[in-house]
């Protein structure tokens, strides 16, 4: 039997982290135990040193938008390949700390980058290849940037205006409208609210996708 893919995408502060090992626990007390944990940009080597690149930048050279979007396609087409595919051929279940649903919203909407080569490019790299499900944390940018800021130091990405943020929530929120494999959560919510979201979504949606009588 081959694993699912599940994603988790939000702002910064959103508390994905939480919600990665909500989703963790869940599947483990349905005897799902068998997991591989991602992160994107991330998971591989080559797509470590691209993270480094496009969280921090380089000291002597700008990074054009062009070329972030062209190096997060490498990256995750890199640990799609090496990492996720491989683990669920093997009947792993992947939990993912972003995917492809950023790249629409942080350079789609958040750059604006014209969405029509963003599109092309996704379909000449990925393919069909997408998550069974995938939950976004829903918070306003604001308040998600002050969580963010009481972590430590930002980085490149998050040291963007509050405008580029709430730019990538509106096309968050349209492309989950799009697709019934997003479930929007309020994440603004006290943590032990999602929490219990998150479980209430995953109880009702597992038994669609596995035996676990």
């Amino acid at each position: 039997m081959t694993g699912k893919f599940i994603v988790i995408e939000g702002l910064e502060g959103a508390g994905k982290t939480t919600a990665i090992n909500t989703v963790a626990t869940i599947l483990n007390q349905h005897n799902i135990d068998d997991l591989q944990f991602t992160r994107e940009p991330g998971g591989t080597p080559i797509a470590e040193a691209l993270r480094n690149i496009i969280k921090n930048g380089l000291d002597n050279e700008f990074l054009t938008d062009k070329a972030e979007l062209l190096m997060l396609y490498a990256a995750r087409i890199q640990l799609i390949e090496n990492v996720i595919k491989p683990s669920l051929k093997l009947g792993k279940w992947v939990i993912g700390d972003r995917h492809d649903l950023s790249t629409q919203a942080y350079q789609g909407g958040g750059r604006q980058l014209n969405t029509v080569f963003i599109e092309t490019l996704k379909n000449q790299v990925l393919g069909d290849f997408k998550p069974d499900l995938t939950l976004y944390l829903d918070i306003d940018p604001e308040i998600g940037l002050m969580r963010a800021k009481s972590r430590g130091k930002l980085d490149r990405i998050e040291q963007q205006s509050l405008p580029f943020f709430k730019r990538i929530r509106q096309c968050y929120l349209e492309l989950a409208k799009q697709d019934s494999t997003i479930i929007t959560i309020d994440a603004e919510k006290p943590m032990a609210n999602v929490v219990k979201q998150i479980e209430q979504i995953l109880v009702t949606w597992l038994p669609k996708q596995v035996n676990l009588s």
